[in-house]
């Protein structure tokens, strides 16, 4: 009786569980329901630790794992390793992570992978529309509705623009899409059902996991080494589950940025052939050809779907791209996008298309490699001794924090120091715990002088470490 009344005294959510009742699982997540209802759980606040409620409430801990388990499949809570249950509540659908940027107005950004800043992107597109103005037959040609795969003629100039950077595509081969997001919720909607399992990195992209989320998708974690997604873990999970698709990024996985070597996409390849998976590999963070692998619809043209969008190449808010896929695929993926809007917006497809055609954009895209080539080697000037990873042209560097720093007060003293980051937790699978790391991103800053602004505060706070990093006044 003595650990009870302990128990109750710790416990900060106590419901008055009525034990008479037949399933005492349910009525405790019932009581958790109604308590978020009521408002007295609300967002964010943590459910007492599982053997601490159990003593409580007097109950076995069996009991209380069902209950949690009941409330977070309802979408009432959320579990994380490390940080224990959290109430969801109305909040469930907010997004962990954002495409627009939350940084203050004096914030230095290093939150957000986006091209670098550069006034010559709003004169290129001014010149674009100029001459999309004096093209009248075309410009009542994009008015028009537009075939599901996507007007023929940009199909053809993107497929020539994209073999000529070393990825060779036809236009049969290409649907066009309003960007690389669209993409990846288009390719999952139209060829896995709910319910159904999909894979990726333990640490992926936080718009896939949307994806899996809003289309009920069973979305699995596979481990992952200095290469990217490790064959074993991946084999061992396929004879676990039934696994329909495996999403990749081979050229530098966002966050943690691996890069595979090519017996590695292989071996991948071996694997998703001996199970029958679909291989989607998002080819949005753009490598140029001297620095990239074989992609996989190369290894394995007959799964293998890959996302091409402009986002990182000229801005994101030109929203075009297109989706690989096998021919046999297509049919579904063109129902699919016919079901969602009818068709891609010839206009944008024509502003983009006039820019690839004009020259021009190759110019802006190599200026932008040197660029970030250049900030990569400040990150390892600032922070070479703690052993970023990187890739030599990515967007941004994955920062391991050396002990005791927690993420999440590294974030929030950068923040103090007007640094905006983003930690570890968005990119996170499942259930998967998220480490102690945060994502730096290069782009973001106009100058390089800002950029060593930031990063010289935050290799002040880690030479600092946390007890000594008191917040600023």
């Amino acid at each position: 009786m003595r650990i009870q009344e302990k128990a109750r005294a710790r416990c900060h959510w106590l419901p008055a569980l009525d034990k008479n009742q037949d399933t005492l699982y349910l009525a405790l997540a019932d009581h958790l329901a109604a308590d978020i209802a009521a408002g007295k759980m609300k967002p964010g606040d943590r459910l007492p630790p599982q053997r601490l409620l159990a003593d409580a409430l007097g109950v076995t801990l069996g009991t209380v794992t069902r209950a949690y388990r009941e409330a977070e499949r309802r979408g009432l809570t959320e579990a994380r390793v490390g940080s224990g249950t959290r109430v969801r509540g109305q909040q469930a659908d907010e997004p962990k992570f954002h495409h627009l940027s939350r940084a203050s107005a004096d914030s230095i950004d290093l939150s957000l992978s986006v091209p670098i800043p550069n006034p010559q992107r709003s004169l290129l597109l001014s010149e674009c529309l100029q001459q999309l103005s004096r093209q009248p037959q075309t410009m009542q040609l994009m008015l028009s509705y537009q075939p599901e795969q996507g007007n023929a003629a940009q199909r053809e100039l993107l497929a020539a623009w994209m073999t000529q950077h070393g990825l060779t595509v036809s236009a049969e081969e290409l649907l066009l899409t309003d960007g690389g997001q669209h993409a990846d919720y288009l390719a999952m909607q139209a060829l896995i059902r709910p319910g159904e399992a999909v894979a990726s990195a333990a640490l992926t992209y936080p718009g896939m996991i949307a994806v899996a989320r809003q289309l009920g998708l069973k979305h699995l974690p596979v481990a992952t080494d200095h290469q990217g997604i490790r064959p074993d873990a991946l084999e061992r999970l396929c004879q676990q589950q039934k696994i329909r698709l495996l999403y990749i990024m081979p050229e530098y996985n966002n966050p943690s940025g691996e890069h595979m070597c090519e017996a590695r996409r292989e071996a991948i390849v071996k694997i998703a052939r001996r199970h029958d998976l679909l291989l989607l590999e998002d080819g949005v963070q753009y490598v140029i050809p001297e620095q990239r692998g074989t992609p996989f619809y190369q290894l394995a043209p007959e799964r293998s779907l890959y996302i091409f969008s402009v986002s990182k190449m000229i801005e994101g808010g030109m929203r075009f791209g297109a989706l690989r896929a096998p021919g046999n695929l297509m049919p579904r993926l063109c129902a699919a996008l016919r079901a969602q809007c009818w068709s891609v917006p010839g206009l944008m497809g024509a502003v983009v298309c006039q820019w690839l055609t004009s020259g021009k954009v190759d110019e802006l895209i190599n200026w932008q490699w040197q660029q970030v080539s250049l900030r990569q080697q400040r990150v390892s000037h600032w922070l070479g001794a703690y052993e970023p990873v990187a890739h030599p042209y990515g967007f941004h560097a994955w920062l391991k924090l050396p002990e005791p720093w927690r993420a999440v007060d590294f974030v929030g003293q950068a923040a103090q120091r007007g640094v905006t980051l983003i930690a570890s937790d968005p990119f996170c699978v499942g259930s998967h715990p998220a480490p102690q790391a945060v994502r730096i991103c290069v782009t973001p800053p106009e100058s390089i002088e800002q950029l060593d602004k930031g990063l010289q505060q935050l290799a002040n706070l880690l030479e600092e470490g946390p007890s000594h990093a008191a917040p600023l006044v």
